[in-house]
């Protein structure tokens, strides 16, 4: 077998549809025997939207939510105020998502597994790893599974075990970071006395006092939100429930009538030493924690994975064993930046200021300094190699219309060629090749492309199995491609690409 992935929550079944499609032989398995029933994380990014796109599933999972209510905060003398969660931007040709949606976590965990069950797979549940060990050919892992031992052996071992990880413990990797002071409470509900087209937020500049009601998107129930104090057990019950709201806000007309799923959790921000040991990686959770504020962790944990499922594939398909290492290159920098933005989101929701703009929904994060980024000439302005590939709308040859998402979609890379020689460019296994010009397969009749893409004639743009722009070289340069695309695994001599 190639991978073992611990922990099927949404990073690892993210990484299971990924490998699934590729055709790698994987096992996911996970300790719980059976999956989340609540809402702990229910805001899914524009960019996620783009990865699901692209898995195969992002309509349905948007059918399962919805859009975020406006917030109603509650003023002491009785008034309120209507506020937007978020900035609203229109879609563009090349952002087609721009708002996050809101699906509780176990409707998009579940939309993971019906689309892992699609390919063939589903998570082992009620499977603990017990122990690993490690060496140049691969890992040997211990589980149980309802009382009975088994070894796996795997080339590789992948921990997407949450926060507490046993993997990162096992590896003694550090997880430095500290508490920010705040102690959540979140429940999932069924009340009455409110309704459902907003969000109540009331004592919003008071951590003592204050209480929110998020209606759950796709569900009859709220999401209740509150800080609680740092020691001492929270009555999670109906009753334990009611009496805090009594006391906060003091309204009688609002009846808790039971409780789906609740936590009470204290804030982090911690972030893994190193994102690799050998033959073993961190993923998700395991690999960074942070507050919920910034609506960032499980749209971080699914990118992560997404990130390294197309570099495993290359890897055990032929490519450097040295890719891996650009995992952690591009995606640690990456979750350092979400837990500053979380923890300053955190602040603003102390105050009760708490609104998301553009850096939460994840369109700009980009691999400017990372090993697989190549420009041939360098370029000072516009589209840069690292950056996410935007989407655009075109013309094929034959008159219909085609988004480049689209072309994109799917395990293979993607590269297009702007006024080109299409000769100077090997045909090979795993790699589309795309040319826009006169007499070409594909017409800018809007400038959609153009705009997006700002290229000169004779530049070609390589486009990642995950969406990010890997090199944009002038024809001129053009045998600067050959080295790159051997190195991810592109070699015109290789078989069939997984």
């Amino acid at each position: 077998m190639d991978v073992l992935i611990c922990g099927a929550g949404p990073a690892g079944l993210t990484l299971a549809i990924d490998l699934a499609r590729r055709g790698v032989a994987f096992r996911l398995i996970d300790k719980l025997d059976e999956p989340l029933h609540g809402s702990k994380g229910k805001g899914i990014q524009p960019r996620s939207l783009e990865v699901f796109e692209d898995l195969g599933f992002v309509d349905r999972i948007v059918a399962l939510g919805g859009h975020y209510p406006l917030q109603r905060e509650y003023q002491e003398d009785g008034s309120h105020r209507d506020t937007d969660i978020s900035v609203d931007v229109h879609p563009t040709p090349g952002e087609p998502y721009t708002l996050p949606v809101m699906v509780p976590q176990f409707l998009t965990e579940r939309a993971l597994r019906d689309r892992l069950l699609e390919l063939g797979h589903r998570p082992q549940s009620g499977c603990e790893l017990l122990g690993f060990e490690q060496d140049d050919q691969g890992v040997t892992a211990r589980v149980i599974t309802h009382g009975r031992e088994e070894i796996i052996r795997s080339r590789y071992l992948v921990a997407t075990d949450g926060g507490r990880s046993f993997v990162r413990h096992a590896l003694n990797i550090g997880f430095p970071g500290k508490t920010l002071g705040v102690r959540g409470l979140v429940a999932d509900v069924l009340l009455t006395g409110l309704t459902r087209d907003f969000w109540h937020r009331f004592n919003e500049a008071d951590m003592t006092r204050q209480i929110a009601f998020c209606p759950l998107a796709g569900t009859e129930m709220f999401q209740i939100l509150a800080p609680v104090p740092l020691e001492g057990d929270v009555d999670l019950s109906v009753e334990g429930l009611s009496k805090m709201m009594a006391e906060r806000i003091g309204r009688r007309d609002i009846h808790i009538q039971s409780v789906f799923w609740a936590s009470a959790f204290t804030m982090s921000a911690r972030l893994a030493d190193r994102y690799r040991e050998g033959r073993v990686f961190l993923v998700g959770d395991a690999a960074h924690v942070h507050p919920p504020t910034g609506g960032q962790g499980l749209n971080t944990s699914v990118q992560d994975a997404y990130n390294l499922g197309w570099k495993l594939a290359a890897v055990i398909a032929g490519a450097p064993e040295s890719l891996l290492d650009s995992y952690e290159e591009e995606r640690r920098p990456i979750a350092e930046g979400m837990l500053g933005l979380s923890t300053k989101l955190l602040e603003a929701h102390k105050r009760g200021e708490l609104r998301r703009g553009r850096d939460a929904r994840q369109l700009d994060l980009a691999y400017p300094e990372s090993s697989l980024t190549l420009e041939r000439p360098a370029r000072t302005e516009g589209l840069l190699a690292g950056d996410r590939a935007p989407d655009a709308l075109v013309r094929g040859s034959a008159g219909a219309a085609q988004r480049l998402f689209s072309l994109f979609k799917g395990p293979h890379w993607t590269l297009l060629g702007y006024r080109v020689d299409p000769t100077l460019v090997a045909i090979r296994p795993g790699l589309h090749i795309h040319t826009f010009g006169h007499r070409d397969e594909l017409i800018d009749d809007a400038g959609q492309f153009a705009a997006a893409y700002a290229l000169s004639p004779g530049d070609w743009v390589l486009v990642r199995p995950d969406g990010y722009v890997g090199a944009i070289v002038h024809s001129s340069d053009a045998t600067a491609l050959e080295p790159y695309l051997q190195n991810v695994g592109l070699d015109v001599q290789r078989g069939d690409p997984v």
